[in-house]
């Protein structure tokens, strides 16, 4: 288990860092300014510590979480707690890790190195995409947490105030502004020249490619807001679809970040190494109805005798005995996308077809026909994973729908079908039946990148997922609703009080899974 430390401690560390740990180098080949080198050295930690990466943190900081509430995963063991984060017991310690790792190793340095080395001037690219990357890492913890520790960051070392959700989400966005225009500038005038080849473990240096990432992290984060607030949301997605540099189009543009070297891919590491990663019954009752190609990609087949042609998912509050009782059920396949070295994708092509199909459907300007954006989404993903052929016949499969859930070793844990949603597109549908039909490609194709899975999910209503077997929560999270957010750590309670009962009262409700974020609004998507 993983330390405890406060954010006020974080902070204390990464400020006496400031001036310290950079290696000096005598000549660099890309023609780096000597002074500025010290900053790009630290751009591929700060991109792996997206993934907590750079602590080995990624199982109890998301998949733990996040890729269990997204329908995605789920251990094959309870890790000898009866109670844990897939019977809604936060455990307090995987809590710590999701909320401080990415201060500690990404947020903090940037606020505290980057932005005082005077990068945002003499190299305003670098700035760029430190910004870039700090947007997709604070979305992260806003969108687990709520109010969080943002704007003031480094500035005390007493108490670190909470920004609410709303400040936050206008601070990405302003830093999204800063850094398009700094890389539309830097490529206008330097066309083909790559500074940061050497210190770029997503796009090794290729600034067309970030500048894509950042209008496609605009769209999506606007894409959050359709129920709390309508109007930036349609205003930030059309700036986005209408942005010089485009967006994500082909899996060629797909963001993903380089394997750490000292721990390999995190996937990898923990169906591999440790045996605990498996499917969740939620995405095999969608794919094993859909016959998907990319089930046998994405999975392993089952190995107990008997079952070996299927593919079996475990449920969600399941009563999971020691191991190996479900070690025989479908892992995450390490033989194909999730090998020791395989890049982890953070964001993909697919992803953006699919969110520009959900502003065609909502009228906004510049997202084409929602139809074509749909299919093409599809067939991006199918393309992504190496079984294109296979995208037309799949695209207009109009009768397939999700399985019912069979759980072969306990009945007890058996569901019916979670939706009767067909893949083909319908001309005819409402608009909650054409959306339904989007997320659930989205989220199918997004596989398995949890943590925007699980806010579509929480936004939308979509995919339908199998509610848990067992709730545990004691009534503060709703089975049917289901969680809706992590709880603050108990050290923040402990060692920055005041500033998290601010946190508290902005999100304005109690500090459990039960309380809705804010733009998770309980209303209807149209």
């Amino acid at each position: 288990m993983k330390l405890q430390y406060s954010l006020i401690f974080i902070l204390l560390a990464c400020l006496a860092g400031c001036t310290k740990d950079f290696k000096e180098y005598n000549t660099d080949p890309n023609g780096i300014p000597n002074k500025n080198l010290q900053v790009a050295t630290l751009f591929i930690p700060f991109e792996q510590e997206i993934m907590y990466m750079t602590d080995d943190g990624y199982q109890i900081g998301q998949n733990l979480n996040a890729d269990i509430y997204a329908g995605y995963a789920m251990p094959d063991q309870t890790f000898g707690l009866a109670l844990d984060n897939a019977n809604y017991v936060f455990i307090d310690g995987w809590n710590t890790e999701a909320f401080n790792s990415i201060y500690t190793n990404l947020i903090g340095p940037i606020k505290n190195k980057v932005a005082l080395s005077g990068v945002q001037t003499s190299n305003p690219d670098y700035w760029a995409i430190a910004l870039i990357i700090e947007v997709e890492a604070i979305d992260r913890i806003t969108d687990k947490f709520g109010p969080v520790p943002y704007s003031k960051v480094g500035s005390s070392l007493i108490s670190v105030p909470y920004d609410s959700q709303q400040s936050i989400y206008q601070q990405m966005f302003l830093q999204l502004d800063t850094a398009a225009a700094n890389l539309q500038a830097y490529i206008s005038a330097n066309p083909g020249k790559t500074p940061l080849a050497n210190y770029d473990a997503i796009y090794g240096g290729d600034y067309t490619k970030w500048l894509k990432l950042a209008n496609s992290l605009r769209l999506r984060l606007a894409m959050h807001l359709t129920k709390v607030d309508p109007t930036t949301a349609r205003a930030q997605a059309e700036k986005a679809l209408g942005a010089s540099g485009g967006l994500l189009a082909a899996p060629a543009d797909d963001a993903g970040i380089l394997a750490s070297q000292a721990n390999g891919n995190d996937y990898y590491q923990i169906t591999y190494n440790y045996g605990d990663n498996s499917m969740n019954a939620s995405i095999g009752a969608y794919m094993n109805g859909y016959s998907d190609p990319r089930l046998s990609v994405y999975f392993l087949p089952d190995t107990n005798a008997g079952y070996t042609s299927e593919y079996t998912g475990i449920r969600i509050g399941s009563s999971i005995p020691p191991k190996p009782f479900y070690s025989g059920f479908s892992k995450y396949n390490y033989n194909t996308i999730f090998t020791i070295s395989t890049s982890e994708l953070i964001m993909t092509a697919a992803e953006v077809w699919f969110l520009k199909a959900e502003a065609a459907l909502r009228g906004w300007s510049g997202a084409g026909d929602a139809q074509t954006d749909y299919e093409t989404g599809i067939q991006t993903s199918m393309q992504q994973y190496g079984v294109g052929a296979s995208a037309a016949a799949y695209v207009n499969d109009a009768t397939s729908t999700p399985a019912a859930y069979v759980d072969y070793l306990n009945s007890a844990n058996n569901a019916p079908a979670p939706s009767t949603v067909t893949i083909k597109w319908d001309p005819s549908a409402s608009n909650e039946g054409k959306l339904e039909k989007i997320i659930t490609q989205k989220w199918l194709a997004m596989f398995p990148e949890g943590q925007e899975a699980w806010t579509e999910f929480r936004r939308t209503g979509y995919p339908q997922l199998f509610p848990l077997v067992v709730n545990n929560s004691g009534g503060t999270i709703d089975t049917k609703i289901q969680v809706r957010r992590l709880a603050y750590p108990q050290s923040e309670a402990t060692l920055n009080p005041a500033a998290e009962k601010v946190g508290i009262q902005l999100l304005g409700g109690p500090d459990n899974g039960g309380t809705r974020l804010w733009w998770d609004v309980n209303k209807g998507n149209f």
